[in-house]
C-alpha cells in the first residue's frame, strides 16, 4: 500500500469541514469519507477552533494594545539613545576631572556603567 503524499489543506476548506462538524448533521467518518480526510484531522481542527474561539471576542484587542505598547516602547528606545548619545558626546568634549565628578554613586545606574558611558575608568571614579 502506497502512501498518500503529504496535503496542505486551506483555511477556507479547514473552516467549512469544522463547521460542518459542529453542526452534528453528520457523524466524524461520514465527514470523513465527504471530504477525504481522515477523521482525526477533523478533530484535530476541531479543537484547534474551540481552543482559538476566545480570540474572535476579546483577546484580539489585548493583542492590538500590546503591539500599541510596542511601538510606544520603540519609540522611548530611540528617545532614550539620542539623550544617552548627547550627553555622552557632552561628556566626552569635558576633560577627564569634570567626568570623574558627574559619576553619582547614589545612582540607579551602576558605576561600572556610569564609567564606561563616560569612558574614563572605574577604578578613577
Amino acid at each position: 500500500m502506497s502512501r498518500r503524499p503529504r496535503r496542505n489543506h486551506a483555511a477556507v476548506f479547514k473552516a467549512k469541514v469544522v463547521l460542518a462538524a459542529l453542526k452534528g448533521e453528520k457523524t466524524l467518518s461520514e465527514l470523513a469519507e465527504q471530504f477525504d480526510i481522515h477523521a482525526n484531522q477533523i478533530t484535530q481542527w476541531k479543537s484547534q477552533l474551540l481552543e482559538g474561539a476566545a480570540v474572535v471576542f476579546g483577546e484580539a484587542k489585548e493583542q492590538e494594545s500590546s503591539e500599541v505598547d510596542k511601538t510606544k516602547l520603540h519609540a522611548k528606545i530611540g528617545e532614550l539613545s539620542l539623550e544617552r548619545d548627547l550627553f555622552r558626546k557632552r561628556a566626552l568634549e569635558s576633560g577627564s576631572p569634570e567626568r570623574k565628578e558627574m559619576i553619582d554613586s547614589e545612582s540607579n545606574l551602576s558605576i561600572y556603567k556610569q564609567s564606561k558611558l563616560l569612558k574614563i575608568s572605574r577604578s578613577s571614579a
